[in-house]
C-alpha cells in the first residue's frame, strides 16, 4: 500500500511540473514580444515599398508586436526576428519539366525563348524568364506576377541580426541598390532574392555575400548582376547546397591570364564541394565545360543550358555518381558525349537539345542508366550528325517515359529496342531519316504525344492505331511518303486525340467521317496529299480551331457548318465550288481565310467586316498547344513563305481568294477589316471601282488585285497604306492618274500597272492631260524659282522665233507677191551694189597715194 501511495506522490509531482512547464511555456508565447530596434527596422523597409503589396501581407504590420505580422517569425525565448516571408508566390517560378501537360502558356509578349514551339524554352525556360521578357506571361507563375512588392529595400533590414531565413522571391518591381546590408546578416542560412533588381555596377554583391558564413541556399536569378567574379581571396560560404545564379547578363569574357582553360565559370565555383543543385542556365557563361565540375561530387542537379558552352562533354562527369538532373541543352556545343556517361546510375532526366553533337553513342554511354526517365536530345551539326549506334536485339537497361532523339542517325528502321519501352508518354524521332513502314505491332498504351514527322516513313497508316495506342492526344506524321486511306475507323475511345497533322504525304481516298468522334480535335493538317471527295460534315462535333486541307483534290461546296473558334481555314489548290457561304461570315475569331485556286464562283459576301480578329487586335487565336508546332505555307508579297505558329504565324492576318471565278465588285465592307496585312482577289472576274476608303486598311502590306475587270480611277487614299510593301493592280481596266506620295513613291516597278492602257502619271512612260515636260514636282523655293525662270526663258525664245517668222515673210511673201515692188526692190539693191563698189574702188585709191603705192 505504502508502494503504491509513493507511487501516486511521484506520478503527482512529475504532472505537477509538467503542467507548470507547459503553463510556463505557454505563458512565454503570449508575453514574447520583438526587439524594439528590428520592429523599427522592419517598420522603415514597409516605408521604402508599395502600399500595393501582397495580399494580407505588409497590410498586417500593424501593432507593437511585430512577431504576429505575417511574414515575419521570432524566436520563442529571445524575440529576434529569425524569418522573414514576404515573397511573391505568383512570381516564384516553378522548375517545370519540359513535357509537364500544363506547361503550355500564353507567351505573345516574350521573346524567341518563350514563343518558341520547342518544350524545353517554353517549359523550363520560360517559367524563369529575365525582367525584361515578363510581359503578359503570367500564366508561367500560379497568380498575377504584378501583385507584388515595389519599391525599394532599405540598408534597415540589415538590422535583423538574428534572421536565418529571408525571402523575397518573384518581386519582380522590388529593387536595392546593394547588398552590402546583407553582410550584417550573419546568421543567414537562406537568402532568396530571385526578380529582386540589384542595381550594383560592381562585383561586390558576391563580397557580400562572402560574409555568411552559414548560408545554405542562395537563390538570385534574374537580377540583372552583370558582374561574376573571377576569383575570391577567401571563400567563406563553403556549406552551400543550392545555387542560383540563373538569367543574370553576366559580363563573362575570358581573361585567360586569370583563367587558361578558356572557360568564363570562375574556379571559386568548384570549391563549393557540398552543392546538391547548381543553376547558372542563361547567365551568358562560355568557353569549356571544365573537368573540375567532376569535383561537385554532391551534385543532384546541374543546369548549364541557354549558353555558350562549346566542346565536348568532360569525361569527369562520370564522378557525379549523385546525379539525377543534367541540362547542357541550348549550347554550342559541337563535341562528344563520353562514355564516362555511362556511370551516371541515379540519372532521371538528361536534356541535350539544340547544339551540334558529334560521334557515337553506343550502348557503353547506356549501360547503366537504369533510373533514366527523361531523355531528350537534338543535334543541329548537318555535316556530321550524332550516330546512335546500338544491337538490334539489345534491350535498355531503363523504361523512359520521354524520349526526344531528333536530327540524329538512329538507324534506317524503326529501332527494335524502342517497342519494348512500354511506359512511354511521348516519343519524337523526327528528322532522323528513318524508313520502312510503320511497326504495326507497335504497342504503346501510354504514349500521348507521337511526333515521326520529317522522315522516310512509307506503307500505310497502322488501321488499329486507336488500339494500339488508346491514350494519344498528338500525332504528327508529317513530311514522310506514307500511302494508302487514312484509317476508318475512328471511335469515341479517342476524344482525347487534340492533334492530328498527316500532311505532305501521298494518302489518298476520302476522309473518313468516323473522325467526327474526336470531339476533342482541335487542329487538322491533311494538306498535300491526294485526298478527295467532300469534307464530312461529322466534322462540325470536333471542337476544330484550326483546318489545313490545301493543296488536294477535295471538291463539293464550302463547308457552311464551322464553328466561330475557327483561327485559320486553309483548302487552297482543291476543287471546291459553288459559292462562298455567307455563314463564314460568323467566324469572328477568323485570322487566315485561303479558298485560292479553287472553282468557286459567285460574289464575295459583303459581312467580311464580322471577322472581329481582322480588325479587333485584342480579339486572339488559339493558344499553342504544348510540344506541337503549326506550320502552314502563306503566299504574301508575291511569294510563299512556310509559317510557324509559335514564331509568326499567329500574328498573321490573311484573306486570299484568288484563282476562282468570283463576280461582282469589291465590298466596301472590306476595307473595315484595318488589321488585315494581305488581301489577295487576283485572277478571278471582278468588276467595279476599287473602294474609295482603301486607305482604310492600314496594316496593309500585300494588295492584289490583278487579272480582274475592274475600271475607274486609282483611289487617292491608297497612298495612306504606309505598310504597303507588294502591289499588283496589272491587267484590268483602271484608267486616270495613278496616285503618288508616300508609300507608293517606293513602288516604282511599271509591272505594278501593266495591262491597263488608259492609265498615266509616275511610273509609267504615259504623261497625263496637262503633265509638264519636266521629270517631276518642285520641291523647294529655289526649284520652284529656276523653274519659273526656265519657263520664261521658253517664252522669250519662242516670241522671238515668232518675231522673225513674222517679219521674214512681211518682207519677203510681198516681194513674191507683187511684181512692181520686187523690180523696185531690186533695182534698189542694184543701186546700193554699185554704190558700195565705187565707194571701195575710191577708198582703195586714196590709199595707194597715201602709202606711194602709186606708180604714176
Amino acid at each position: 500500500m505504502m508502494i503504491n501511495y509513493n507511487h501516486t506522490v511521484v506520478v503527482f509531482l512529475l504532472l505537477s511540473l509538467g503542467i507548470f512547464k507547459l503553463g510556463s511555456c505557454s505563458e512565454n508565447n503570449v508575453t514574447v514580444k520583438c526587439i524594439k530596434s528590428e520592429r523599427e527596422a522592419l517598420v522603415k523597409f514597409k516605408e521604402g515599398v508599395s502600399v500595393n503589396d501582397i495580399p494580407g501581407k505588409l497590410s498586417s504590420w500593424v501593432g507593437e508586436d511585430c512577431c504576429q505580422w505575417k511574414g515575419v517569425e521570432c524566436d520563442n525565448e529571445s524575440g529576434h526576428v529569425t524569418k522573414l516571408n514576404l515573397s511573391n508566390p505568383a512570381g516564384r517560378p516553378r522548375h517545370f519539366d519540359y513535357y509537364e501537360s500544363n506547361q503550355n502558356r500564353p507567351c505573345e509578349a516574350c521573346s524567341d525563348i518563350c514563343a518558341s514551339s520547342d518544350p524545353y524554352r517554353r517549359g523550363h525556360e520560360c517559367s524563369k524568364f529575365s525582367r525584361s521578357l515578363l510581359g503578359d506571361v503570367n500564366s508561367s507563375f500560379p497568380g498575377d506576377v504584378h501583385a507584388s512588392l515595389s519599391g525599394e529595400i532599405t540598408r534597415y533590414l540589415g538590422n535583423l541580426s538574428s534572421l536565418t531565413h529571408l525571402d523575397l522571391e518573384g518581386n519582380y518591381n522590388l529593387s536595392t541598390q546593394n547588398l552590402d546590408w546583407v553582410s550584417s546578416l550573419s546568421s543567414l542560412e537562406y537568402l532568396y532574392m530571385g526578380g529582386v533588381k540589384i542595381n550594383t555596377t560592381k562585383a561586390d554583391w558576391l563580397q557580400a555575400i562572402n560574409m555568411l558564413p552559414s548560408l545554405l541556399e542562395l537563390s538570385l536569378y534574374s537580377c540583372e548582376l552583370k558582374h561574376l567574379p573571377s576569383s575570391l581571396t577567401f571563400l567563406n560560404f563553403t556549406s552551400l547546397i543550392v545555387l542560383d545564379l540563373s538569367y543574370n547578363p553576366f559580363n563573362t569574357s575570358i581573361d585567360l591570364s586569370y583563367n587558361p582553360f578558356n572557360a568564363s565559370i570562375p574556379q571559386w565555383l568548384f570549391n563549393l564541394t557540398s552543392l546538391t543543385s547548381l543553376d547558372l542556365t542563361f547567365s551568358n557563361q562560355s568557353g569549356k565545360i571544365l573537368d573540375s565540375f567532376g569535383r561537385l561530387g554532391s551534385l543532384k542537379y546541374l543546369y548549364l543550358g541557354g549558353n555558350n558552352f562549346s566542346g565536348s562533354i568532360p569525361a569527369s562527369i562520370g564522378n557525379l555518381s549523385s546525379l539525377k538532373e543534367l541540362d547542357l541543352s541550348y549550347n554550342k556545343m559541337n563535341g562528344t558525349i563520353p562514355e564516362s556517361f555511362g556511370q551516371l546510375s541515379k540519372l532521371v532526366k538528361l536534356y541535350l537539345l539544340e547544339n551540334s553533337w558529334e560521334g557515337v553513342i553506343t550502348e557503353a554511354q547506356l549501360m547503366n542508366l537504369t533510373r533514366l526517365e527523361e531523355f531528350v536530345l537534338t543535334t543541329n551539326n548537318k555535316s556530321q550528325p550524332l550516330v546512335f549506334n546500338v544491337k538490334d536485339n539489345w534491350r535498355p537497361p531503363f523504361k523512359l517515359k520521354i524520349l526526344h532523339l531528333e536530327s540524329c542517325l538512329i538507324g534506317r528502321k524503326f529501332p527494335n529496342w524502342l517497342q519494348v519501352q512500354s511506359e512511354l508518354t511521348h516519343l519524337d524521332l523526327s528528322n532522323n531519316q528513318i524508313e520502312g513502314n510503320l511497326p504495326h505491332q507497335l504497342v504503346f498504351p501510354n504514349v500521348t504525344k507521337l511526333f515521326l514527322q520529317s522522315n522516310n516513313f512509307s506503307g500505310p497508316i497502322p488501321s488499329n492505331i486507336s488500339d494500339l495506342m488508346p491514350s494519344l492526344q498528338y500525332l504528327d506524321l508529317s513530311e514522310n511518303q506514307l500511302y494508302g486511306e487514312l484509317p476508318r475507323h475512328w471511335n469515341e475511345s479517342q476524344m482525347g486525340l487534340r492533334v492530328v497533322d498527316i500532311s505532305y504525304n501521298n494518302i489518298r481516298g476520302k476522309i473518313p467521317s468516323s473522325m467526327g468522334f474526336l470531339r476533342n480535335l482541335s487542329i487538322l493538317v491533311l494538306s498535300n496529299n491526294n485526298l478527295s471527295g467532300e469534307i464530312p460534315s461529322s466534322l462540325q462535333n470536333c471542337s476544330i480551331v484550326s483546318m489545313d486541307l490545301g493543296g488536294n483534290h477535295l471538291s463539293g461546296n464550302l463547308p457552311s457548318w464551322i464553328e466561330s473558334d475557327i483561327f485559320m481555314l486553309r483548302l487552297r489548290s482543291n476543287l471546291f465550288s459553288g459559292i462562298i457561304p455567307r455563314k463564314l461570315c460568323n467566324l469572328y475569331k477568323l485570322r487566315i481565310l485561303d479558298l485560292a485556286h479553287n472553282n468557286l464562283f459567285g460574289g464575295i459576301p459583303d459581312c467580311f467586316n464580322n471577322f472581329t480578329a481582322m480588325v479587333d487586335h485584342n480579339t486572339f487565336g488559339y493558344k499553342s498547344i504544348e510540344n506541337y508546332t503549326e506550320k502552314a505555307n502563306i503566299v504574301t508579297k508575291g511569294r510563299e513563305y512556310e509559317y510557324e505558329y509559335d514564331h509568326n504565324l499567329q500574328f498573321v492576318i490573311y484573306i486570299d481568294l484568288s484563282g476562282n471565278s468570283l463576280t461582282g465588285g469589291i465590298p466596301i465592307q472590306i476595307t473595315s477589316l484595318t488589321r488585315l496585312g494581305t488581301l489577295n482577289l487576283s485572277m478571278n472576274h471582278l468588276n467595279g471601282s476599287i473602294p474609295k476608303n482603301i486607305g482604310n486598311m492600314r496594316l496593309l502590306e500585300t494588295l492584289d488585285l490583278s487579272n480582274n475587270r475592274l475600271f475607274g480611277p486609282i483611289p487617292e487614299s491608297m497612298s495612306s497604306l504606309t505598310f504597303l510593301s507588294h502591289l499588283n493592280l496589272s491587267f484590268n481596266n483602271l484608267t486616270g492618274r495613278i496616285p503618288s506620295g508616300n508609300q507608293l513613291q517606293t513602288l516604282d516597278d511599271v509591272t505594278i500597272y501593266k495591262g491597263n492602257p488608259l492609265l498615266c502619271g509616275s511610273p509609267l512612260p504615259t504623261k497625263c492631260l496637262g503633265d509638264e515636260t519636266s521629270d517631276g514636282p518642285s520641291s523647294t523655293s529655289v526649284d520652284d524659282k529656276q523653274g519659273g525662270d526656265n519657263y520664261e526663258r521658253i517664252w522669250f525664245y519662242a516670241s522671238i522665233g515668232l518675231g522673225f517668222v513674222v517679219g521674214f515673210w512681211s518682207v519677203c511673201g510681198t516681194l513674191l507677191l507683187k511684181k512692181s515692188w520686187r523690180h523696185c526692190y531690186f533695182r534698189f539693191c542694184d543701186d546700193i551694189k554699185d554704190r558700195i563698189a565705187l565707194l571701195i574702188a575710191l577708198r582703195v585709191v586714196h590709199l595707194k597715194r597715201k602709202f606711194g603705192l602709186d606708180k604714176n
